[in-house]
């Protein structure tokens, strides 16, 4: 979170963009530091916040295209209003595809977290065999399939989730569906562990195609969107129109396609296929396989999302549909990033 220092050099700056260090010392209330002012400058352009012109005494201070995107936002103040109560974006946001292009999501110190995981995944499991790799990834992808399930309101538990896609075995006093959906899962992360290069290049087709696996005998319909969708929770609308759906998560892929950060890539996925909805039911579950085939693919560590609170993951998603805010979803996924490094493999 920012601290009441940070948001006060950006709100003057909001009001007198292009002001130097000096300029932004003079008219602070917090009887700071000027020193302290340089060090939180230097910290907010080091967080994508900011950015400067010039150089030495010459040098002006402006907030980034991208602070509404990253900015950290007080998740419980926000939804201590009711949905109708808040400010949103309601429609589709096309600029943000600009934004995203523009600008690096992931700052230096989330950068250096994640790559030094990653490092130590690398080395994890350059001592493991074959085999002990191969169970390690069918434990990450039993927990991920029962809790992109549970997050979509699947109420099998991990244990009878196990059993399932291990043995078989239904659970009692569930639907077909739910073990319909967990089983789709399972073969969606089959099928990007055996094809882990299918969807680089990401394109719509390869989307639509681990869609398919998702929602088979669920009774959704195959393909993009023809027609509306509502989201519960939420008075953000998504596109209705088939032909824009299609430009945007064309947009999508050509965006994560450009980017050179996996991280960044994967964090785009997740998000993006989520924000268009463009299809009628199983947005989020494509999301997050998908996602998990970039890393997949670029020898990342795969994410099973299994600590990760359901409501705490609808709000960070809802967060970004109202305000394109990335700031809690980025947390989410490197929490979790963090968590699978440090329990499977």
């Amino acid at each position: 979170m920012l601290n009441t220092r940070e948001l006060e050099i950006l709100n003057f700056l909001q009001h007198k963009p292009g002001s130097s260090s000096k300029e932004i010392y003079d008219n602070l209330t917090s009887g700071i530091s000027y020193a302290t002012v340089k060090r939180s400058l230097a910290q907010l352009s080091s967080d994508k916040l900011l950015f400067a012109k010039g150089q030495g005494k010459g040098t002006k201070y402006f907030v980034s295209s991208a602070f509404e995107l990253l900015q950290s936002i007080d998740i419980d103040k926000y939804y201590q209003k009711e949905i109708d109560e808040r400010t949103i974006k309601a429609d589709f946001n096309f600029g943000v595809f600009e934004i995203l292009t523009e600008n690096d999501i992931l700052n230096e110190r989330e950068l250096l977290k994640l790559s030094n995981l990653q490092n130590k995944f690398a080395n994890n499991i350059s001592q493991l065999t074959e085999v002990e790799y191969k169970n390690e990834l069918e434990r990450l992808a039993i927990d991920l399939s029962w809790k992109s399930s549970q997050i979509e309101g699947n109420t099998y538990s991990l244990l009878e989730t196990e059993r399932l896609l291990r043995e078989k075995e239904t659970a009692a006093g569930k639907t077909k569906e739910e073990a319909i959906m967990l089983l789709n899962h399972k073969d969606a992360i089959d099928f990007i562990v055996e094809n882990s290069d299918y969807l680089i290049p990401l394109s719509v087709s390869k989307i639509e195609d681990i869609h398919s696996i998702l929602i088979k005998e669920l009774g959704i319909d195959k393909n993009l969107r023809k027609r509306r969708v509502g989201i519960s929770g939420t008075n953000y609308r998504p596109l209705d129109n088939e032909f824009q759906i299609l430009e945007v998560l064309n947009k999508t892929c050509e965006i994560v396609n450009k980017k050179e950060n996996v991280f960044e890539k994967t964090l785009l996925t997740l998000v993006l296929i989520s924000y268009i909805q463009p299809f009628m039911d199983g947005n989020k579950r494509t999301a997050r396989i998908v996602s998990n085939a970039i890393l997949m693919n670029y020898k990342h560590c795969p994410i099973s999302f299994r600590t990760v609170d359901s409501v705490d993951y609808k709000k960070a998603m809802l967060l970004f549909y109202e305000q394109n805010n990335i700031s809690r979803f980025k947390e989410i996924f490197i929490n979790q990033f963090e968590f699978a490094v440090n329990t499977y493999f």
